[in-house]
């Protein structure tokens, strides 16, 4: 990942993702509809960072942010051993947050491997760990009935032509086929493999990559695969980094976020959000159609950081009482409160109060008609009354009855929409 510093909470904006797309042919175009089925619904995934940096635990960006000599750092890799049950605790914790999907680094921008191939030595089977850590991480997902994800970095600062790749066509020609053997390995080795997530293309464009030859390729492995944008090609999703930028025109994205400031195990990053700025984020992806994609770094033996599970704890426990808000859920146009967010599936409008006023909260500018509505868990009706200009649910306990959000569910006598503009311009003044 870019390894910038992840802020606290982001808003969708309806504005184009980091790269944006161009909209030529591609490979996978006539089977994507299809193949985003599953993803659209999913809406919550888990991503993991784990490789040698996790051992070194001072960011993943160690190698080239203090760059350690190269047989310092390599060093690293030979006193790497995590314990084989590490991924068995995150495909657990990821079950348990509510999230549908997973996504590991198979190989981050350090060029260390995490499963077994005959391209390089430098892999998890020859070196410290002395295992396959992608082949126990996809048994781990699938017993908890997880789709499984690998995470690529074409960009390598271990391989001798990384560098040289961008002036020297014969150095070119060796790396882009090693990557594509490297990519073929992972998309051969473990099964059907759900989703294929590219980092860091530097130095080279698609061109250079021949980016589009390794798309073919991956699609001849994996039929039924997504792939994001990260090889400079547009693949099926786009991919805002450490912010909510919902895309436009019906595109896939996906908004891939830390739980602190560090993709990897940094021992002394405390910056960690709470359980409410993640349940916020992710309604605000849902809202507009995206999914979250939420990361954790485990330490150096595979075990998850205590505040990890923590926090994801809550999450799931607000999810196991409010998932069929974010599940499957459609775009929803609703979206100004001063203490509330919302999503939307069919007729239904959620109201996701993050800042209980108690007593009685209000939509302004509701341009349908509610039929009824209760708290979302529990099931307990609530109370309404409904003009022209606003609709107020009351009767409401003044101590929010869920954390860290409470919902509301509104059943609607059509799509919800909101026109808060009429209410500006319309709503009767007083007189002076």
């Amino acid at each position: 990942m870019a390894g910038l510093a992840a802020p606290k909470f982001g808003f969708a904006q309806q504005t184009v993702s980091n790269q944006a797309y161009t909209g030529k042919a591609q490979p996978g175009d006539e089977t994507r509809t299809q193949r985003l089925q599953w993803w659209h619904e999913a809406k919550f995934g888990m991503f993991i960072h784990f490789g040698v940096y996790s051992s070194i635990m001072r960011h993943e960006w160690n190698m080239e942010n203090e760059a350690p000599p190269i047989e310092e750092y390599m060093a690293h890799a030979k006193s790497f051993k995590p314990s084989r049950t590490g991924p068995r605790a995150w495909a657990k914790l990821a079950k348990r947050a509510g999230m549908k999907y997973m996504v590991l680094t198979t190989k981050h921008h350090e060029g260390f491997c995490n499963f077994d191939t005959k391209l390089t030595e430098y892999n998890a089977v020859k070196q410290g760990p002395g295992f396959d850590i992608v082949k126990e991480y996809v048994d781990a997902a699938r017993a908890e009935g997880l789709r499984v994800g690998f995470y690529y970095s074409l960009m390598d600062w271990h391989h001798p032509d990384g560098a040289h790749c961008a002036t020297d066509e014969a150095a070119r020609k060796r790396f882009v086929e090693y990557t594509h053997g490297l990519i073929h390995d992972i998309l051969s080795n473990y099964g059907k493999i759900d989703v294929l997530w590219y980092d860091v293309p530097w130095p080279l464009d698609a061109d250079g990559w021949e980016s589009k030859r390794m798309n073919e390729m991956v699609f001849k492995l994996q039929p039924e695969i997504v792939v994001n944008n990260r090889n400079k090609l547009d693949g099926d999703f786009s991919t805002p980094e450490q912010k909510i930028v919902a895309e436009t025109g019906g595109r896939a994205w996906e908004s891939c976020m830390t739980l602190n400031d560090s993709w990897g195990y940094q021992r002394a990053d405390d910056a960690w959000k709470t359980s409410k700025t993640v349940v916020r984020n992710l309604i605000s992806c849902a809202r507009d159609g995206g999914n979250y994609l939420l990361n954790i770094g485990p330490k150096p033996d595979g075990s998850i950081p205590e505040e990890s599970v923590r926090i994801l704890t809550e999450v799931g426990d607000w999810m196991a009482a409010n998932g069929e808000s974010i599940y499957g859920s459609d775009p929803c146009q609703p979206r100004r409160s001063n203490y509330a967010s919302f999503t939307r599936k069919g007729n239904t409008l959620y109201m996701h109060v993050h800042f209980w006023p108690g007593e009685y909260v209000s939509i302004g500018g509701l341009s349908v008609k509610v039929k009824s509505a209760k708290l979302l868990k529990g099931g307990k009706p609530v109370t309404f009354t409904q003009n022209e200009w606003h609709v107020k649910f009351t009767g409401l306990p003044e101590k929010a009855p869920d954390s860290p959000v409470t919902t509301i569910a509104i059943e609607c006598d059509g799509e919800p929409a909101q026109d808060n503009i009429r209410v500006r311009k319309e709503k009767p003044r007083a007189g002076v």
